[in-house]
């Protein structure tokens, strides 16, 4: 008969992973999800995915439907995930050519100062600042969505949810899919639609405002644009907890307390540039919602481990034990030392707003974080979720139940990998 190690032999909660928003910012997610696939084979945990309900939202959606829909090997998604971001290039998402940059961003700027004399021509009107056609080739080629109903039947997966902002009836919108029959939820300016998943609900997820285009999707037979799913997300953990997560791990893009001391934008002097005001307000669509939304959780928390067994059995709330991972350095300052590596047509755009210098001397580099899609920003944030992770080895552990110590394993079942994962996704 074979044994079953002590910590398995518990009941295991449900497990929900939250993966926000924050355009190139979510490489760092990836190198969380690398540590903690490290840290599970540790454990001597070789079969399985730790996560039966994922929620993603915006560029955090794009990992979660990796997961997602290769639930079936989670190292093998993890390995596939790590040689995307650790090789993606600016071209990938976004036209960043001077053909493609004239097309949309310097068209937009012209319409920003020239509207008032252009607006008779609709053709001359562009729909955001960057074009992310390429971003929609990428992804066709790499998430496989199709095994999306095969990984929840087969149980590998609970549900999948993909968080969207509509621009045309103001609502934000989460659809799911799951194979389960979980009752939508309906809150104020929030709701859930159960649909079939498809890079189209992606792209619209991660259309960052102003910078990408809106998508049109279906909304209960109706076609509504949306646009990227931070916006208006009040409760960026409550999708994974109507679905089922008895516990949730949160991974940010960006730190959820600042360290005191000034911030060093915050010097320079004269007016702030527009791509000073642009990177604040992207900072409030990605973080502000996920650290209120946990100290909510906290404190619901707090308050029920003050009440008496019948006094909480009387109430519909209960505890959530939620871990939360995020940037132990703020990503605006890694950005600023890599701004030099932005394609020539792209630095040349944002110079126009307010973007320049590198390292110290670098002004704008908030915005620049969210479109600093190349090895050497990217490849830092994987380096940096996984110190970060492993620097928690104690908390994942307990989070998890996994043992500080690894039983004793087969070693084949150890090394087992589903080889050629990434190859299988890589470009023809």
């Amino acid at each position: 008969m074979k044994k079953v190690p002590p910590y398995a032999q518990v009941p295991v909660p449900t497990t929900g992973l939250i993966l926000t928003g924050g355009g190139a910012r979510a490489a760092y997610q990836v190198g969380v999800l690398a540590a903690l696939a490290q840290l599970k084979r540790d454990a001597g945990v070789v079969e399985g995915n730790p996560f039966k309900v994922i929620a993603g939202t915006s560029a955090g959606a794009i990992n979660a439907a990796t997961l997602a829909c290769n639930a079936d090997d989670f190292d093998g998604a993890v390995d596939g995930l790590t040689h995307l971001w650790q090789n993606l290039h600016v071209e990938q998402v976004y036209a960043a050519d001077s053909f493609g940059v004239i097309r949309t961003g310097a068209r937009w700027m012209t319409m920003m100062s020239l509207g008032w004399a252009l607006a008779r021509w609709k053709r001359s009107r562009p729909r955001s600042l960057l074009d992310n056609a390429p971003l929609g080739a990428l992804l066709r080629r790499w998430v496989r969505m199709e095994r999306l109903d095969e990984m929840l039947a087969a149980g590998h997966m609970q549900a999948l949810a993909i968080s969207g902002s509509s621009y045309t009836s103001g609502q934000h919108v989460t659809f799911y899919q799951t194979q389960l029959p979980f009752e939508p939820w309906l809150r104020s300016q929030r709701v859930a639609v159960k649909t079939r998943l498809s890079i189209e609900h992606l792209m619209a997820s991660s259309a960052i405002p102003f910078i990408f285009p809106a998508e049109l999707l279906d909304l209960d037979g109706r076609q509504e644009w949306f646009g990227d799913g931070s916006m208006r997300q009040s409760a960026p953990i409550s999708p994974a907890v109507h679905l089922g997560a008895d516990r949730v791990l949160v991974i940010g893009a960006g730190r959820m307390h600042e360290p005191p001391g000034a911030r060093r934008e915050v010097l320079v002097e004269g007016h702030p540039s527009m791509a000073q005001i642009a990177g604040h307000a992207l900072s409030n669509i990605f973080l502000d919602a996920l650290a209120v939304d946990v100290e909510r959780l906290q404190r619901i928390n707090n308050t029920l481990g003050l009440l008496t067994p019948e006094a909480r059995r009387a109430t519909p709330l209960r505890p959530l034990d939620v871990l939360v991972i995020a940037p132990s350095r703020r990503l605006d300052d890694l950005a600023a030392e890599h701004q030099a590596s932005l394609p020539p047509p792209i630095k040349a755009l944002l110079r126009s707003v307010g973007v320049a210098g590198e390292g110290k001397a670098a002004s704008g580099s908030a915005l620049t974080s969210y479109l600093l899609f190349e090895p050497s920003f990217t490849g830092e944030l994987i380096m940096l979720g996984m110190a970060d992770t492993l620097a928690r080895r104690a908390d994942v552990q307990r989070f998890f139940g996994w043992p500080a110590q690894a039983p004793s394993v087969d070693p084949a079942a150890m090394r087992k990998r589903r080889a050629g994962f990434a190859e299988t996704l890589s470009p023809a």
